[in-house]
């Protein structure tokens, strides 16, 4: 199943934001006393023993306010809450219990979501602040006292928050199956695409850009392999988002990647490769997952005999970031190679879990270093002294070094290709850890 969704809602300034990025652990959501600087929603991964879930920090809501810009605050959070599991509604113990409040605690008992109420800014240690009580006036449970700034109560918080997620975030699907999610620009043929696969109009396909909402799941089964195909919202550029109902696609479709074990990017080849299309791979690649980028509408191109390699030679300029990345031409509408796309997809999938032996990977690291030596500075040449692989989905391998700094990153590109010509490894990206051993001459 999807990671479990967390909104962070309450009314301007009592410090959703800072609670935000305390929960992630990095600055991603501006802080400032003006009230209303958090417009749109901003969502990050967070992880509290053990489990995982995506946090959405939301503009306060000023229920009774008409004024245009709050207005639309106000609709982006209650789109927000709509779509979570969980709502974390924070409120000042320094303020007490406003109108607002009770404006919002009402509109939040009438989601029907759990709802966790953080009384914020309580920065001293101690006793709690009597005035937290005034907040069972509520009526939607038990306040936690915390503070944002410092993270006092936070862990109380987020063990509530937690107690109302399933028992396990596995997916329903068997462990076997390859998850595939199927990613790219809006009206890419995406859907087109799941279509054709499926045999029968599981997704509603249109011209129209922005038709798919949300991240709908196929199960394909070929032979004795069974696919999961998850239909994505078109990721488009932030400013193009305009509809509110899209900003959350977006998500949807940031967190079907999570999910995968392949991506298949889409490129609408009568629009060619654009820099949103680099975006929404890069998301991808940082990710770790396999990748595919399937050229879709191929039969709607005037072709000679030179196209395709041209047409190629472009892309691998294009996508030089992931040199790794394989290509396929398609057409949804025709169905031209899709079959040849399954193919496609389980070997990269291999690539991706593939586990190689320390004893092979060292003895092609002794061949690499023999073939190039490795970099010096000032007289001190680096040492490689043994790799070995850390993990798969990516293939992550850690090299013992005696000094990190002296290992280039020309040098680090050097290994992986040794590493990708001897095993493959293709539509896969390549962790590489540097640790160093035995330095003593710091």
């Amino acid at each position: 199943m999807p990671l479990p969704v967390v909104a962070v809602v309450g009314r301007p300034n009592v410090g959703k934001s800072t609670l935000f990025n305390k929960l992630i652990g990095q600055r991603l959501s501006i802080v400032e006393d003006t009230p209303g600087v958090t417009r749109d929603r901003i969502y990050s991964k967070c992880e509290w023993r053990d489990r995982k879930f995506m946090v959405v920090d939301t503009g306060g809501i000023e229920p009774k306010e008409d004024d245009k810009m709050l207005t639309l605050m106000r609709q982006q959070a209650e789109l927000a809450i709509s779509h979570a599991d969980v709502i974390v509604f924070v409120t000042d113990v320094r303020s007490g219990v406003t109108a607002n409040d009770y404006a919002v605690a009402d509109m939040l008992q009438k989601s029907g979501k759990p709802v966790v109420l953080a009384v914020n800014k309580c920065d001293t240690l101690g006793e709690i602040p009597m005035d937290v009580y005034e907040f069972y006036n509520l009526g939607i449970g038990e306040p936690f006292p915390i503070s944002s700034v410092h993270g006092h109560g936070t862990g109380d918080m987020l063990d509530e928050i937690i107690s109302y997620f399933p028992d396990s975030d596995a997916d329903d699907y068997e462990e076997s199956d390859i998850r595939v999610a199927v990613i790219g620009k809006p009206n890419a043929g995406k859907s087109s695409l799941i279509n054709r696969i499926a045999g029968e109009e599981r997704v509603i396909v249109s011209d129209i850009a922005g038709t798919t909402r949300d991240a709908t799941d196929t199960i394909i089964e070929r032979g004795e392999d069974r696919y999961v195909f998850i239909d994505t919202a078109g990721i488009r550029k932030k400013s193009k988002i305009t509809e509110k109902i899209e900003h959350f696609s977006v998500l949807r479709a940031y967190m079907a990647v999570d999910r995968a074990d392949v991506c298949v990017i889409m490129i609408d080849a009568t629009a060619g490769f654009t820099e949103q299309d680099s975006k929404v791979a890069g998301y991808a690649h940082e990710q770790g997952k396999a990748c595919i980028v399937a050229i879709n509408k191929w039969d709607a191109v005037e072709k000679t005999d030179k196209t395709m390699n041209e047409f190629r030679t472009k892309l691998e300029n294009d996508f030089s970031f992931m040199s790794y990345v394989p290509f396929i031409f398609i057409s949804a509408k025709t169905g031209q190679r899709v079959e040849k796309l399954f193919e496609l997809i389980k070997h990269v999938y291999q690539q991706n879990t593939m586990r190689i032996s320390t004893g092979m990977l060292n003895d092609v690291l002794a061949y690499a270093v023999a073939r190039v030596q490795p970099p010096s500075d000032k007289g001190r040449r680096l040492k490689i002294y043994y790799m070995t692989q850390a993990s798969t989905q990516p293939p992550t391998f850690v090299l013992f070094v005696n000094r990190a700094d002296l290992f280039h990153f020309s040098y680090q590109r050097y290994i992986e290709n040794q590493i990708r010509s001897t095993f493959g490894m293709e539509g896969t990206p390549i962790r590489m850890i540097v640790r160093e051993r035995n330095r003593n001459d710091a």
